[in-house]
């Protein structure tokens, strides 16, 4: 999202040298561009004055003030945003994602349509076709994994108050892996009761390790699929109730299509293949999202995105277990890069020893920018 910052900033420069460079105006009133307009010439007339002709950024002794631009060459700033985060900025300027007042607002310059078209110009600068695009990134669900490789840091804590009483923790490490690769890092830490009415426990759990790949990956048609394997490690102390004793291999898949505007639906399914069956079964699964996004502000301000998971496991041999799990995230920072999601987890069949657990996720996604930047 950083990257946005200073797109177009050179309209300001270029359209009013009157004015001083480091105060530009926060919205322009007449660009003085052609009807028939494209992106290029959007860009090339009101932007390139700051960004350079090859969207890499001009020196300081072209536009006058000591700031770097992003370079949009790098696919890796220019793929990961949607392009709902750039029209935001463009349109709105850069404090509405908390970000500097160099970049202006073009929302009473340029239509939507030419706005778009410059963004999608931008686009351009990535070389490297085989980047996903931010706009196939829908939001995380608990439980069903997302199809789209991230650099992201989630805390999520599961609360049951029935039962065997337990608080399970778990942070996930997440690391993008060049163009469509990622691994992932899972540590549990758990506190529970081995049963009813019994003192608590507490340590660290299994450790799982994870590897995917996005193969397929389409803005033209909403649509992303991924597949990789995971192993848990047996870390944690059986004895407690905090780990299951037995390394557990997990092929999976994923699959996300975008719904309209602002919909989305999310799958994900694999099986469990424990290398000790004495201490845990075969155990295939499915998981779907389906959810929408709401924004405050004319669409350009907060996200609200409420959810529905459904999730099917049927151990082998044993009967299947059904759960549902509504959800609401929320987007904290002005950047939208730190998340909150909150949700309960209700179990539908198996119902015997299976409680309601209370849920909720802290995110952060570190490429984007520190974790106490862009909230004001």
């Amino acid at each position: 999202m950083a990257a946005l910052l200073y797109v177009c900033v050179a309209g300001a420069v270029s359209l009013h040298a009157a004015q001083d460079a480091t105060t530009p105006p926060t919205s322009l009133a007449n660009t003085g561009l052609p009807a028939d307009a494209t992106g290029e010439d959007i860009f090339r007339m009101t932007c390139a004055t700051c960004h350079a002709l090859d969207g890499r950024g001009s020196p300081q002794s072209v536009v006058g003030f000591d700031v770097p631009f992003p370079d949009f060459a790098d696919c890796s700033i220019n793929t990961v945003e949607p392009l709902s985060d750039w029209s935001s900025v463009i349109h709105r300027g850069g404090p509405i994602r908390g970000l500097d007042r160099h970049m202006p607002s073009f929302g009473d310059a340029l239509s939507d349509e030419q706005i778009e078209s410059v963004i999608k110009y931008l686009w351009t600068f990535c070389k490297d076709a085989s980047w996903p695009r931010g706009d196939l990134n829908y939001p995380r669900a608990f439980f069903t994994e997302k199809a789209f490789p991230e650099n992201e840091a989630v805390w999520t804590t599961g609360v049951t108050g029935r039962g065997t009483k337990a608080v399970t923790n778990s942070i996930v490490y997440e690391h993008r892996l060049k163009t469509r690769s990622q691994y992932e890092i899972t540590l549990p830490l758990d506190f529970q009761q081995t049963t009813p009415g019994q003192p608590w426990g507490q340590g660290f759990g299994d450790i799982e390790i994870a590897l995917r790949r996005s193969f397929y990956a389409s803005v033209d048609h909403s649509a992303i699929i991924a597949a990789g394997g995971a192993v848990t490690l047996p870390t944690g102390n059986e004895s407690a109730g905090l780990g299951g004793g037995v390394t557990i291999w997990e092929p999976f898949a994923m699959f996300a299509k975008g719904l309209g505007a602002n919909g989305f639906v999310q799958m994900h399914g694999g099986i469990e293949l424990p290398t000790d069956k004495s201490k845990a079964l075969n155990e295939p699964f499915l998981r779907a999202a389906l959810g929408y996004t709401y924004a405050q502000d004319q669409g350009f301000g907060r996200a609200w995105t409420p959810m529905a998971e459904i999730l099917l496991a049927r151990p082998s041999g044993e009967p299947t277990e059904v759960d549902v799990v509504p959800q609401m995230q929320v987007s904290l920072s002005k950047l939208q890069h730190v998340l909150l999601s909150v949700g309960v987890r209700v179990p539908v069949t198996e119902r015997d020893g299976r409680h309601p657990q209370f849920l909720t996720y802290f995110l952060w996604d570190w490429f984007d920018g520190g974790l106490f930047d862009f909230w004001h």
